[in-house]
């Protein structure tokens, strides 16, 4: 077990690629922006949906 954890420890140090900060800045804006679409996507999708089936009923 000691020997997995300084293992994981080591390739985390000197094997992984990290993102510069102003990269993750930039891809944080991505997410956010891409999830507030989808939401407002859904959201306009469940609107539509509910109408359909008022005016079917």
């Amino acid at each position: 077990m000691k020997k997995y954890i300084r293992r994981s420890i080591d390739e985390l140090k000197n094997n992984v690629t990290w993102p510069s900060w102003s990269e993750l800045q930039k891809t944080t804006v991505v997410v956010i922006s891409g999830s507030v679409f989808l939401a407002c996507t859904i959201a306009l999708m469940d609107k539509v949906w509910i109408q359909a089936l008022s005016f079917l009923y």
